[in-house]
């Protein structure tokens, strides 16, 4: 560890693991499905595990993205609707509560949804590689549990909404 990482805030600290992950996940995918098409077209064969590897790793990558982007303020907002009230503070007050729960409302019917799938995994195996089905619904349930705590925690705190969301114009 090095002595800016003790001193970083946590959501740092997070945004700085989910990044790691996300390259690991990318680089094995990378690599994984690079060797598959040189053996296949190179060689006539492949690696069926490879393709098997590169669904489960995809899924996982998905889902820490998104975990990730939640702190960051990178999920899809509607901050021109919302920011009309910047001058009513009572009303943002109460719309940020409501777009967070609703937020907790979407997380909560994912992460049951995703729980179901786990328990019903559980007693199945992957084909080629034999690991627990329950590994590809399973970063759901996670995901959806991590932005459930943020959002009921930002819910908590009356961390007030990121308005400086600008529109991308190509």
């Amino acid at each position: 560890m090095t002595p800016d990482s003790v001193n970083s805030p946590p959501a740092s600290r997070f945004q700085r693991i989910s990044n790691i992950l996300l390259a690991l996940c990318l680089g094995v995918m990378a690599v994984a499905v690079f060797v598959n098409v040189v053996l296949r077209y190179g060689f006539g064969s492949g690696l069926p595990a490879s393709e098997e590897l590169s669904r489960l790793l995809f899924v996982w990558m998905v889902f820490i993205g998104a975990t990730a982007a939640y702190p960051a303020g990178e999920h899809m907002a509607f901050t021109s609707l919302v920011g009309l009230l910047k001058n009513r503070p009572a009303l943002l007050l109460s719309m940020t509560i409501f777009i967070r729960c609703l937020v907790l409302l979407g997380c909560a019917l994912i992460g049951w949804g995703a729980w179901q799938q786990v328990v019903v995994g559980y007693g199945s195996r992957s084909v080629v590689l034999g690991y627990s089905t329950a590994l590809l619904p399973l970063p759901a349930f996670l995901c959806a549990t991590a932005i459930g705590l943020m959002a009921l925690f930002e819910i908590i705190n009356r961390t007030p909404l990121d308005l400086g969301h600008g529109a991308d114009v190509e």
